[in-house]
């Protein structure tokens, strides 16, 4: 028996834009990936809820995992998230809620996605999250939205994904929320959109947090020299990306805020972009100095700090008062 919602095919499934046209940052992490998609699957546009990457921080060895909020879904697209209690096996959880209309986010091991071929999967155990979308256990099929896209696998990858029969009790039940969608919203509110980017600006960082950013980093560089190249990976996605990322989505954000009536924002979201190229410049800079040699750390950082001061400063004294 298979259940399905959505009735997506891979073959023709299409991305959304910010992840279809060139960017700095392909991906920026497993949650906002997969937000993205999924909204864009339900007919949404995933930017105009992005007004959170407003309030990331650095928080003092990385910068935000940044996520849409569960408030920021409800207000936006009526979409409500909460936690589910995970007491039955993970795969019944999944096919009773697709039969009810909802979607669930399911914690998994990357090593069994094969979207993840030649950075995960049969590689590294890694915790990443995904979207069931359609389940057959019969044929033990499953499609899923995870990272930038809308994947299927099938076999022994979805008795590891799901983990189908195992019943360890060392092993506890993965992280999972229920997605509900009877109150979805096809169009958002431009008004409510203002109003939230207003909120998460009100709870920026109160100095400039590239600035501690620049002063963790520092002490760093030998550490990183000592761990070499592998640590260097680990570093640099909670650190460079994340930031590098948040501020690519954030000047996406702010262009919808321009082309939906809110003038002159431009400059800010050029100095938003120039944030997440420097970021990427600083992460190929860490790469040498995982390697031992000597960086330059002045230029990408400084300009971070000043294009931060210059949007944040800017979309502050118009939003927060």
């Amino acid at each position: 028996m298979k259940v399905e919602l959505l009735g997506l095919d891979a073959s023709t499934y299409e991305r959304h834009r910010v992840h279809a046209q060139e960017r700095t940052w392909t991906e920026t992490n497993c949650y906002v990936d997969l937000w993205i998609e999924v909204l864009h699957a339900l007919g949404l546009d995933p930017i105009a809820g992005a007004a959170f990457t407003l309030s990331t921080d650095f928080e003092g060895d990385q910068w935000t995992f940044f996520k849409y909020p569960p408030e920021d879904l409800r207000r936006l697209y009526g979409i409500e998230v909460s936690e589910l209690n995970v007491w039955r096996p993970i795969a019944e959880h999944v096919v009773e809620q697709l039969e009810l209309g909802r979607l669930l986010t399911v914690e998994v091991d990357a090593w069994h996605l094969p979207d993840t071929a030649g950075v995960s999967y049969g590689i590294a155990h890694t915790k990443t999250t995904i979207v069931p979308t359609s389940l057959d256990l019969d044929a033990r099929r499953m499609g899923y939205f995870h990272n930038a896209g809308w994947f299927e696998l099938e076999g022994d990858d979805l008795v590891g994904a799901l983990r189908l029969g195992l019943d360890d009790p060392a092993v506890l039940a993965p992280y999972v929320e229920l997605v509900r969608l009877e109150r979805l919203r096809p169009e958002v509110d431009v008004a409510d959109v203002v109003a939230l980017a207003a909120e998460h600006l009100a709870r920026r960082p109160t100095d400039n947090p590239m600035l501690r950013f620049r002063k963790r980093l520092d002490a760093d560089l030998p550490w990183l020299a000592e761990h070499g190249v592998d640590a260097f990976h680990e570093y640099a996605f909670g650190t460079c990306r994340q930031c590098g990322a948040t501020a690519e989505v954030a000047a996406s954000f702010v262009d919808w805020l321009g082309a939906h009536g809110e003038a002159g924002l431009a400059p800010v979201a050029d100095h938003l972009r120039s944030i997440a190229t420097a970021a990427k410049s600083l992460q190929f800079a860490l790469a040498r100095a995982a390697r031992g040699r000597d960086v330059d750390l002045d230029t990408p950082l400084g300009t971070m700090a000043r294009d931060w001061d210059e949007a944040i400063g800017a979309l502050a004294a118009r939003y927060a008062g």
